[in-house]
């Protein structure tokens, strides 16, 4: 039932499965911030990166912009969008029953999918020649190059929102608005312009990934169902609202990832994803950093 790898391939298979779960933590801070922020869960989240792909896709395909090059663009782009839908969509439910949020995200990300089969077809692309790619050799291991760029800037780009959420006038009250927003609107923070700064930081993060991601793997309109769902499982694993969880459970399910398809099969690999956190919510609801 189980495949006994080589110690040289179980090493590669967790070298790779961290390097995604880099990625993965990056696209699921964004949902985290807004979930904590405002007890909203973004069903449009993989939306957004399809978005952010593109957007570095079509930056390639007609200018000639390394993937690279157009992450400061990708997440520019995604922060005016994620700005948009706060100012024409989000704030008008924020009062409404619990449905009308969920449909409300829900229905703009079937209709982003849509938009984007529409304007540019259902077929795979991908950036012909990237400016990162193949494989390099550390300590014998091969590892993909845009896998470890990618994974890097993402770890970078994580330290920054933590740094900016904690350390920062901006980010603590953030924070404060998402503990308390009556009290954060008492001590004078202005909430609904922190729960549209919220929006945008969020889409800008999957906009970076985005761009990281568009470097070497396909996109298509249906690329952020994936991504999407597994960024949902990693809010859920790491806790609702916690940035540093995210980044655990991301890692977490990168390595589980990669190693079901190793000691199982490939098909197999989101099957010990989803059981696993079937598991850790079974015994702790509220995720492994969560605190409600």
């Amino acid at each position: 039932m189980f495949n006994i790898p080589s110690t040289e391939v179980l090493i590669q298979g967790i070298m790779s499965g961290f390097l995604m779960g880099c990625l993965y933590a990056l696209i699921a801070a964004g949902l985290s911030l807004i979930f904590g922020l405002m007890e909203i869960v973004n069903f449009a989240h993989g939306e957004f990166l399809m978005l952010g792909m593109y957007t570095a896709f079509w930056m390639y395909t007609l200018f000639g912009i390394d993937p690279l090059f157009s992450v400061p663009i990708c997440g520019a782009v995604l922060f005016l969008l994620g700005w948009l839908v706060h100012k024409g969509i989000i704030r008008r439910i924020l009062g409404a029953p619990m449905l009308a949020q969920i449909f409300a995200t829900f229905g703009l990300g079937i209709f982003l999918r849509a938009a984007a089969q529409f304007l540019w077809t259902p077929d795979f692309r991908q950036v012909a020649h990237p400016l990162v790619q193949g494989p390099i050799k550390i300590f014998g291991i091969s590892v993909g190059l845009p896998q470890l760029v990618a994974s890097g800037a993402s770890l970078a780009a994580f330290a920054f929102l933590y740094w900016f959420i904690t350390k920062t006038e901006t980010g603590m009250a953030l924070e404060a608005t998402a503990q308390d927003r009556q009290a954060a609107s008492l001590m004078g923070i202005n909430t609904e312009r922190m729960f549209t700064l919220g929006w945008g930081i969020s889409s800008a993060c999957v906009g970076v990934a985005g761009a990281f991601l568009a470097s070497f793997f396909y996109v298509f309109p249906y690329v952020g169902s994936l991504f999407g769902l597994i960024a949902y499982v990693t809010v859920a694993l790491g806790g609702f609202g916690s940035i540093p969880g995210s980044l655990a459970a991301g890692i977490i399910i990168g390595l589980i990832e990669v190693l079901g398809g190793l000691l199982i099969a490939p098909a197999f690999k989101y099957v010990a994803v989803f059981l696993i956190y079937l598991i850790v919510v079974l015994i702790r609801p509220q995720g492994l950093f969560g605190k409600f």
